[in-house]
């Protein structure tokens, strides 16, 4: 049975374990789904969306979606070592996608603010999220249908106008299974309110020995006002495939801040889009993919400037070894009535071996004629010259390199606005590159 023929027949074995939940209005989003999903392919190389990017290899895998399968059980104390610490915040657990309930901390929200499960909310307060879901993200490929046919949970945040989120919200999406190659279909929606904040930690991180697919769509609306900081941090397992959609509509005066931080999977895709919808809106993209042996990261952003008065900054950074790959995708477009609009972007790519490589296009489409527009893209090795100098003064070689990636990646890190968050990112890069840690003296 081939991939499409196994998630169109799994479809009769997820609908009889929905119970309740099929009289909802989401799951008539699902069966909706579940015809595009019938009517579309899945991309190939020929695709030129996806022509850097291979995805045969998934789509050899039938993943069994979550719900069809035994759930995974984990305590408190075996999730702890998962989660960023040292500061206060909201926690919400999600296993294979599905919400778990013991393992959340949920306390002392604001009157009005709702943080939760998506298969809660649909079942007993539909009106908070209906208006949103499926509404703002359209269908583009075959796997943004497969997430909505099997969008059983998810993240949901409705900040209501006025209010403040004095803590960040964490929430770790932990993949694992020890018997089937797993499906994880999350499906998120952040819904800011106007002169409302929020900051949300994405916390992607996988256990399992066999090969999963954690194929997410995250829905974005921040109203007049608004702002909103999404920290994404992606540390799976070398056996992990991980996809991700993500679109944002933003509305006068608003803010996005958007941090993607890659450590690993053996491929990675990240689709992130917004949409500027209102004047006087600023949208900031940090990216830092850091990728080694085999592993293949692909990001595509887009900001779409649809009206006057903006501001977009973009700046992505890859430090690839081995025979690692990545692939950078940056789409800007200004459209003809976005006058005065000010859209920068800027990929910087070191390769730290002969082997490594990088495909970077970067695309910036002006319709406007009163615009200051940038970009650009660079690659190269670390500076021989800076790393001569550092080991004359008696720093070991693996030292001084750890000390110039550190400088390289230091520009998207030093953006990060919770310290301790900024802290923990640090200690993962040099884990991850197997470096000793640099200290301050």
């Amino acid at each position: 049975m081939n991939s499409k023929e196994f998630y169109i027949e799994s479809f009769k074995t997820y609908e009889s374990k929905l119970n309740g939940d099929s009289k909802s209005f989401l799951h008539q989003l699902r069966k909706d789904a579940l015809k595009q999903f019938r009517e579309t392919n899945f991309p190939t190389l020929r695709n030129e969306e996806w022509k850097y990017t291979d995805i045969s290899s998934i789509v050899k895998l039938n993943f069994t979606p979550a719900i069809n399968s035994t759930p995974e059980r984990f305590t408190k104390e075996q999730i702890n070592k998962f989660l960023f610490k040292d500061f206060d915040c909201h926690l919400l657990v999600f296993v294979n996608g599905i919400y778990s309930e013991e393992l959340s901390l949920i306390n002392n929200l604001q009157n009005g603010v709702v943080v939760g499960s998506l298969k809660k909310l649909a079942k007993e307060n539909p009106s908070v999220i209906d208006s949103y879901i499926g509404k703002l993200s359209k269908i583009d490929n075959a796997f943004n249908a497969l997430n909505t046919a099997y969008a059983v949970d998810g993240l949901v945040i409705v900040v209501p106008d006025g209010k403040i989120l004095e803590k960040p919200i964490q929430v770790l999406y932990l993949n694992s299974s020890s018997d089937e190659t797993m499906l994880a279909s999350p499906r998120n929606l952040i819904v800011v309110g106007k002169n409302s904040q929020a900051s949300v930690i994405a916390n992607y991180r996988g256990i399992s020995e066999k090969a999963y697919l954690n194929n997410s769509v995250t829905e974005i609306f921040i109203d007049e006002d608004a702002i909103i900081n999404l920290y994404k941090i992606q540390n799976e397992s070398d056996e992990a495939y991980h996809i991700e959609k993500v679109q944002a509509t933003q509305k006068k005066n608003s803010v996005l801040n958007h941090y993607n931080i890659t450590f690993g999977g053996a491929i990675v895709r990240n689709d992130i889009n917004s949409v500027l919808d209102g004047e006087n809106i600023e949208t900031h993209y940090y990216g830092l993919y850091m990728i080694n042996g085999k592993q293949h990261v692909d990001n595509h952003t887009f900001v779409d400037h649809a009206k006057p008065n903006c501001m977009s900054n973009e700046l992505y950074k890859g430090i690839l070894d081995d025979n690692a790959r990545g692939v950078f995708n940056g789409k800007i477009i200004v459209r003809q009535d976005a006058q005065k609009t000010n859209a920068y972007q800027q990929n910087k790519t070191i390769l730290l071996s002969k082997t490594a490589t990088i495909d970077t296009k970067p695309q910036l489409e002006i319709f406007a004629d009163d615009v200051k527009c940038s970009h650009g893209a660079t690659v190269g090795h670390l500076d021989d010259v800076s790393e001569f100098y550092i080991r004359s003064r008696g720093v070991p070689q693996e030292l001084a390199k750890s000390m110039l990636i550190r400088a390289f990646a230091n520009d998207v890190i030093e953006t990060i606005k919770i310290e301790p968050l900024k802290e923990q990112i640090n200690h993962m890069i040099f884990e991850h590159l197997h470096k000793v840690e640099v200290g301050n003296e």
